[in-house]
């Protein structure tokens, strides 16, 4: 199983100072709106890689007024094996890692952890942009192979570059050939990494029994079918080099692509569902996320769910709650109100949250 214990928060957002001891049960914060919940789950995310469920910068997680920077602290528990884990940053600079004492990366981080997560963010997630979705999938491609980061921020670094040239009108096709190599090299392993972690969600929702809907999931791009190989992408590349330089940045690549969500039982567009089954097919992909993971790592994630209970039926609450516990899951969750979890029961650890003075206090609740 994989959890944190004794979590300790330092000059973290609204937290001044906060400690939690933790079983390994599912995790209930509740109280007031503003009073500090959502910043315990953005702690919680940073102890996987990236920049976390919010995607804020280092500098702006840190407690006002101090400024002194911040420190996250947890024992973690991975498949019976015991770490100390430290995240943190010096007065506005990167974050950095420290696993048992030692200095690591990131990749490291997805290495021992993973964590995923479900934010009201999210819930419009259909109806915005393709880049929302794109993140979205990213993270859950990110979560079943550790190595897509590194790989997209090298695509990204080459399309940058290549961008540059674009927008100063170079023609001279010796300034491209190394860049859509790197570019087609690293694109085609993003695609690859998508294509499979959808593949794994979709057969993750397919094979569970749950009270939440199948969703149907695609990559679309916007010149059609994605190459097919390497060499198909660096040949596309050179091939629309025109009118790339003509919009002044490169319109064919796995940063085009979108996904396409589609309620399966009903044959609609999830961008046409209702809000409330929006939000059910949101829930599906991420269980059916944790599923996955449960599968190739032999324990389910832990998982952040902040603020899902309010926007789910009395059905669908008790139905993801007996999910959540069936996969020995750490699920961190959020409410307003502790009502909102009484189908959780003695299964769940429940801290009551509350703010004065612009300092967030935690406190256990009950047993």
């Amino acid at each position: 199983m994989l959890y944190l214990s004794n979590l300790t928060l330092s000059h973290f957002r609204s937290h001044k100072l906060a400690r939690l001891s933790l079983d390994g049960r599912p995790v209930v914060f509740f109280g007031n709106n503003g009073s500090g919940k959502t910043n315990i789950l953005e702690a919680v995310s940073l102890f996987s890689p990236g920049r976390g469920m919010r995607r804020a910068s280092a500098e702006d997680m840190t407690r006002r007024p101090e400024a002194v920077g911040w420190k996250l602290r947890a024992d973690a528990s991975v498949r019976g094996a015991h770490h100390e884990i430290e995240t943190f940053s010096e007065n506005g600079a990167a974050r950095r890692v420290e696993i048992d004492g030692k200095t690591a990366t990131q990749a490291r981080l997805g290495d021992l952890s993973r964590v995923i997560w479900l934010i009201p963010s999210m819930d419009r997630l259909w109806i915005e942009g393709a880049e929302n979705r794109r993140r979205f999938l990213d993270r859950m491609t990110l979560s079943l192979f550790p190595e897509h980061g590194e790989t997209s921020i090298s695509y990204e670094k080459a399309m940058r570059e290549r961008n540059r040239l674009l927008k100063d009108q170079v023609r001279d096709a010796h300034w491209y050939k190394v860049l859509e190599m790197h570019m087609a090299e690293t694109g085609h392993a993003i695609h690859i990494a998508r294509s499979t972690a959808l593949d794994r969600i979709l057969k993750a929702q397919k094979t569970a029994q749950t009270a939440f809907p199948t969703a149907e999931l695609t990559l679309e791009h916007p010149d059609g079918i994605f190459p097919e190989t390497v060499d198909d992408l660096k040949t596309a590349l050179s091939e629309n080099r025109a009118r790339d330089l003509a919009a002044g940045r490169t319109l064919i690549g796995p940063h085009r692509t979108d996904m396409i969500g589609v309620f399966q039982a009903k044959g609609i567009p999830a961008r046409d569902c209702s809000t409330g089954e929006q939000k059910a097919l949101l829930v599906s992909m991420i269980l059916a996320n944790a599923r996955a993971l449960a599968q190739d790592l032999g324990s389910a994630p832990i998982i952040l769910l902040d603020e899902v209970a309010a926007h789910l039926d009395a059905g669908r609450r008790h139905a993801l709650y007996d999910e959540i516990c069936a996969l020995g899951a750490q699920a961190w969750m959020t409410g307003t109100e502790i009502d909102l979890f009484s189908d959780l029961g003695a299964r769940a650890q429940y801290f009551k949250i509350t703010e004065a003075d612009s300092i967030s206090s935690v406190s256990a609740f009950g047993s």
